[in-house]
């Protein structure tokens, strides 16, 4: 493999870092945001720094056999530090300070140690692959080996079960986030257990070196594939779900636009299809044409019409939106047909009115689609066949036309507001987490 499974693992967590940092370099005095990006960070150096070729290059060019080992252990040990500050911060709670304080004055305790230790132990012969079996029975190389995988576990335990009582307490995405998170923690205490029970298998005269150079990293690399996709997924979900919920609506508003597709291309009001675009930006491209041709028609709808149908399915439905809905579906298909009438050019004189201020707005469109499509609790009065005005005694003059309006394109819908789902865990106990790894 050759380190593939620890580029491939730094590349993951580096991932999600960059994912985030957009939001750090907003919020930089947030804490949890901090502490999530240490941690992303943090866990992608050492698997970048645990990989073979790096081994090589750091010990060539520092000029020490070995050396990367105690580079590799400190950036464990530091990752093992921002897990727990992440996880008091995510618990919160008095003294949140001081108890972040403390976690991270213990592991600068192993991390002095680490340091200590290699110093005063002899590690003449490279190893890149299996140096902790290697030197399992070395003095003080073994309290090195033993004291940065027991730091490590503690991290990682505690951040599994951290994760896993609140994926209990929590739902959608965020539980399916900090699940994630938790399994992918779990893997990496496999990491620390696979290599603890070499160096134990060493100090009894076995000799189980494959649990230390292909199990701990396969199981390392799977927990951060793991961690970094439960980073992400409170994240992405609350994006997907908006994105459903506007194809959705896309759909739901096609027969309103059938309705005035005729209208739309003669006069043309539509403007051209955006191309590679998002649900969102094809749902607002759909209103805004819908508008444009409500518009243009307004000095053509039908007051009298409107109500006398309103009327009618409120008698029949006793439900005011979908009533108001079924009127609006009426006065549409007959000021679409008057429009289009032959020789026909000013507005009908009976009923008109200005709508404008009583257009829908995305709920109502969806609403009027839906009397179109025959789905309503309502049969619409037909508005073919309005009632015939009186003849007047004498000929009235006509109405001088009403001067029609310009095309109104509409307010984009405003998305769904996101709770803490959509980022990342974090906040005190009584509440969703923003992060946790």
């Amino acid at each position: 493999m050759n380190g593939l499974i620890n580029y491939a693992s730094c590349g993951a967590l580096w991932l999600g870092l960059l994912v985030r940092a957009p939001d750090l370099l907003r919020h930089r005095s947030d804490p949890y945001l901090r502490s999530i990006c240490a941690v992303l960070g943090l866990a992608g150096l050492c698997f970048l720094l645990g990989a073979p070729p790096t081994v090589g290059a750091i010990n060539r060019l520092g000029g020490v056999p070995n050396l990367a080992a105690p580079l590799t252990y400190a950036a464990i040990i530091a990752y093992g530090a921002a897990s727990q500050v992440l996880i008091v911060h995510w618990r919160g709670g008095p003294g949140v300070r001081r108890t972040a304080r403390r976690w991270i004055l213990a592991y600068t305790g192993v991390l002095i140690g680490v340091a200590v230790t290699f110093a005063l132990g002899d590690a003449p012969v490279e190893r890149r692959t299996d140096l902790d079996t290697y030197y399992a029975t070395t003095p003080y190389l073994a309290q090195m080996i033993v004291l940065y995988l027991v730091a490590h576990l503690i991290a990682v335990t505690v951040t599994a079960v951290t994760s896993l009582r609140w994926a209990r307490r929590v739902r959608g995405g965020l539980r399916a986030g900090l699940t994630l998170m938790g399994v992918g923690a779990l893997c990496g205490t496999g990491y620390s257990v696979a290599k603890l029970v070499a160096v134990a298998a060493r100090w009894s005269g076995r000799d189980w070196t494959a649990l230390g150079t292909a199990v701990s990293p396969a199981a390392a690399g799977l927990g951060a594939l793991l961690t970094v996709v439960g980073v992400l997924v409170p994240l992405v979900t609350p994006r997907v779900a908006r994105w459903g919920r506007a194809r959705r609506t896309y759909a739901r508003l096609e027969p309103l636009e059938r309705a005035l597709d005729d209208l739309l291309v003669r006069r043309t009001l539509r403007l051209p299809r955006p191309r590679l675009a998002s649900p969102a930006a094809l749902l607002v491209w759909r209103q805004t044409s819908i508008h444009n041709a409500l518009s243009h028609l307004d000095a053509y709808f039908d007051r009298d019409l409107f109500d006398r149908t309103r009327a009618s399915a409120l008698r029949t439905t006793a439900d005011p939106e979908w009533a108001e809905a079924a009127a609006w579906a009426a006065v549409i298909v007959t000021a679409v047909r008057d429009e289009a009438a032959p020789g026909r050019q000013l507005p009908p004189a009976h009923g008109t009115g200005r709508f404008l201020d009583r257009i829908p707005g995305p709920a109502g469109l969806a609403r009027i689609a839906d009397a179109l499509a025959g789905t309503a609790p309502v049969s619409p009065v037909s508005p073919v066949t309005p009632a015939a005005p009186v003849t007047p005694a004498a000929p009235v003059p006509r109405a001088a036309p009403v001067p029609r309006a310009a095309p109104v394109p509409p307010t984009a819908p405003a998305p769904s507001a996101t709770a803490a789902s959509s980022t990342a865990p974090s906040a005190t106990a009584p509440t969703a987490p923003t992060g946790a790894v």
